[in-house]
């Protein structure tokens, strides 16, 4: 048997002759469980959040960007490309030419960022699911039209309703830009809006799409794009991704940058990550704050129970064995409020997962508060909070028993 363990079971659940030291030990508990369960759930909740942001931005972040390693453009064309073209991996292959842009529309000026797409993507384009007013279109006949996010078309006052076009300028590229005659300096393209998308801001105060004939017209291209965007196979894992990346970069060597998602937009992504690193912390620090209750209720125990350290120590217990006795009397309170707290928090993390009982207010992109467990949360929640508990208990015993 061990015996500081068994002595630090008995002096819990014993009753105490000054009362307060069971409410406090009692209160401690209850705080650590709080602390807990709010831990597992705020990170469970954001998780939520942050898989809603990277699947709503998969719709305009493709799994796979080409770029070139240097320069803006290049063509697309050679065996390479033909092989991972015809690769069955590949479920979504499509040509683009990104570019700013200076945009007049019915009096109103502006920058955009033009994206221009290829056939492919205006047939198969996971946008097409976001159009809130209008339709997803970049023809109409042999009529180039554009689709424009909510905020850029806010700012624009566009409306696929009416039937003004907007005019998209460019200057001339090896062209030196004249200020007799400045129109000779720009070219010019003109389309209607058609649709009005809504992804996040972050994508719909600046983003157009439009035919990439068109954006080829504008730059003064033929057959060249800025990228090739890829999408995997539907079912593909995280894993098929680094695969997919590795063969197309040995595929087509350093001339060229092979882009994940992360790489895309390493900011918004770093960003996400310091975040929940952030949030994570500041509840650790909650708990630390609560936890210090424990070291309030174990040097009143250590000054009740001073009879029995001495009798014990005529018995021939020594001052190491009277330590662990006392510190694990305090781990344990802690122990027991992180076990309460971990099955209110993962239970109401899951049932949240798959019931979505608590719901969104207002119109969002989805009807419940999303929720995600993620199991190395809840392993770093349970050492965090384990450890913080045994060197809060152990504070007060090394101050009083030596």
């Amino acid at each position: 048997m061990h015996l500081p363990l068994f002595i630090a079971r008995r002096y819990l659940f014993a009753k105490k002759s000054h009362n307060v030291i069971n409410i406090i030990s009692a209160i401690s508990a209850v705080g650590m469980a709080i602390g807990t369960a709010a831990l597992i759930i705020i990170l469970s909740i954001y998780n939520g959040f942050d898989e809603l942001v990277k699947s709503t931005l998969s719709n305009v972040e493709p799994d796979i960007l080409i770029t070139p390693a240097k320069g803006k453009v290049f063509i697309p064309e050679g065996e390479a490309f033909d092989r991972i073209k015809a690769n069955p991996m590949i479920g979504e292959y499509d040509l683009i030419l990104q570019e700013n842009v200076f945009v007049d529309y019915d009096g109103h000026q502006g920058i955009a960022k033009a994206k221009g797409v290829d056939r492919a993507f205006e047939e198969d384009s996971p946008l097409a699911g976001h159009i809130t007013n209008g339709e997803f279109s970049l023809h109409k006949g042999q009529l180039p039209q554009m689709v424009v996010g909510a905020g850029l078309a806010y700012k624009m006052g566009m409306n696929p309703a009416f039937l003004a076009s907007a005019e998209l300028y460019f200057p001339i590229r090896d062209r030196n830009f004249s200020l007799a005659n400045p129109a000779a300096s720009i070219e010019t393209v003109r389309m209607r809006p058609s649709g009005i998308f809504s992804v996040n801001q972050q994508i719909d105060d600046d983003l157009m799409i439009v035919p990439i004939e068109e954006m080829r017209k504008l730059l003064g291209y033929e057959e060249e794009v800025s990228g090739v965007e890829i999408r995997l196979a539907e079912g593909s894992t995280a894993k098929d991704i680094r695969s997919a990346i590795k063969h197309i970069q040995k595929e087509l060597g350093p001339e060229f940058k092979v882009l994940d998602r992360f790489r895309q937009n390493p900011s918004l992504y770093k960003m996400m990550r310091y975040e929940k690193a952030a949030i994570f912390l500041i509840l650790i620090f909650v708990i630390i704050i609560i936890a210090l209750n424990i070291f309030g209720s174990i040097t009143m125990l250590i000054i009740e129970k001073k009879d029995d350290i001495e009798t014990y120590r005529s018995l021939g217990a020594t001052d190491q064995m009277l330590r662990r006795t006392f510190t694990l009397e305090g781990w344990l309170i802690s122990l027991l409020g992180l076990a309460a707290g971990l099955v209110i928090g993962i239970g109401f993390s899951l049932a949240q997962q798959h019931f979505g009982f608590i719901k969104m207010p207002g119109s969002f992109l989805v009807n419940a508060y999303p929720v995600i467990l993620q199991w190395q949360d809840v392993l770093a929640t349970i050492a965090g909070v384990a450890l913080i508990g045994y060197l809060i208990a152990l504070l007060p015993v090394r101050r009083n028993i030596r």
